[in-house]
C-alpha cells in the first residue's frame, strides 16, 4: 500500500463515486468522528457521489438514505441499497427508494438458527448484535463492539463454521455479519453503481474510490484500482490477502477525511 498522499492528481481529477465502509472507518469507538461527517459533507459538495458500503442492517440505512449527506448507502453487505428521490412537483419532498439482491434471503431461515447453535456453544461469550432487531436478511454475531471482546481468531472460527454449514460469512471489526445467497459488498456496489448512475464496469473503474478498514471489505479492494483504507487496516495482518492500493496515516474517521481532502486538494 502506498500513502494516500501519493495518489497521482490525474486519477483524483478522474473520480466520481467514493464508496466507505462505516465502521471504524467513519467512526471510532462506535461514534461518528466529526472529521468524517464533515469530509462527507465536502465530498458531496464538490460533485461526488457518496455512498456507504457497510455491514450495517437495514434499519440504519433507512436513516443513512434519508439524513446523511449520502446519495445511496448499501447495506447488510449487500443484500439491500436505499436512496432518496426527488417527488416531481414537490419541491423538497424526497422518498425513499430500495432495491433488494435478487440472491438474498431472508434471516429467519432455519440454517442460520443451526450456525447460531453451534458458534455459540463453542464461544458462550460471543451474542447477538443489538442491531439484529433492524436486520432483514443476515444474522450479526458481536465480538468486538461490546464487552467482552472477543479475539480475531474466534470470529474467524465461528466464519468458518458458517461455511461448514452452506452460509456465507464475513467478518469486520465488530462483527461476524453470517446470511444465505451469493452476493457482498461488491456484487450490490456494482449492481447500484450501474443501475442508478450508469457507471460501466471495466471502463470506470477507476472513476471509484472505495474506503474501508476490515476482512470484509477485502472484495472491494480487490476490486477496485484506487481503493483506499485508514491505518487501522494493519490491526489485521494476513486476514486480508488483497490490500489496496493506498492508506492513510491516521486511523478510522480520521484516516478517512486524510484521505477525502487528498482526492479533493488534489482535483484542485
Amino acid at each position: 500500500m502506498k500513502p494516500a498522499a501519493r495518489m497521482p492528481p490525474d486519477e483524483a481529477a478522474g473520480v466520481k463515486y467514493i464508496l466507505m465502509d462505516i465502521d471504524d472507518t467513519l467512526t471510532r469507538d462506535g461514534k461518528l468522528l466529526a472529521s468524517a461527517y464533515n469530509a462527507l459533507w465536502k465530498l458531496r459538495e464538490a460533485g461526488l457521489k457518496v455512498i456507504p458500503v457497510t455491514g450495517r442492517p437495514a434499519g440504519w440505512c433507512d436513516l443513512i438514505a434519508r439524513e446523511w449527506p449520502a446519495d445511496g448507502v448499501i447495506g447488510e453487505n449487500g443484500a439491500l441499497a436505499f436512496w432518496e428521490e426527488d417527488r416531481p412537483g414537490t419541491g423538497r419532498l424526497r422518498t425513499l427508494k430500495a432495491e433488494y439482491h435478487p440472491n438474498a434471503v431472508k434471516n429467519d431461515h432455519p440454517l442460520l438458527g443451526r450456525v447460531k447453535e453451534r458458534a455459540f456453544a463453542e464461544f458462550p461469550q460471543l451474542r447477538m448484535a443489538k442491531d439484529q432487531f433492524a436486520r432483514l436478511f443476515d444474522m450479526a454475531l458481536d465480538f468486538a463492539e461490546e464487552d467482552p471482546v472477543l479475539p480475531l481468531s474466534a470470529a474467524e472460527r465461528v466464519r468458518a463454521i458458517a461455511a461448514e454449514e452452506g452460509a456465507m460469512a464475513k467478518v469486520s471489526s465488530i462483527h461476524i455479519n453470517i446470511w444465505i445467497g451469493n452476493y457482498d459488498k461488491l456484487s450490490m456496489a456494482e449492481r447500484f453503481l450501474s443501475r442508478r448512475f450508469g457507471w460501466k464496469s471495466g471502463e470506470e473503474d477507476r472513476q471509484v474510490v472505495f474506503v474501508g478498514d476490515s476482512p470484509n471489505d477485502e472484495p472491494m479492494f480487490a476490486r477496485f484500482p484506487l481503493a483506499c483504507a485508514v491505518a487501522n487496516v494493519q490491526r489485521y495482518g494476513n486476514l486480508i490477502r488483497h490490500l489496496p492500493a493506498y492508506t492513510a496515516s491516521k486511523e478510522c474517521g480520521d484516516g478517512f477525511a486524510e484521505i477525502a481532502e487528498t482526492i479533493l486538494s488534489k482535483r484542485k
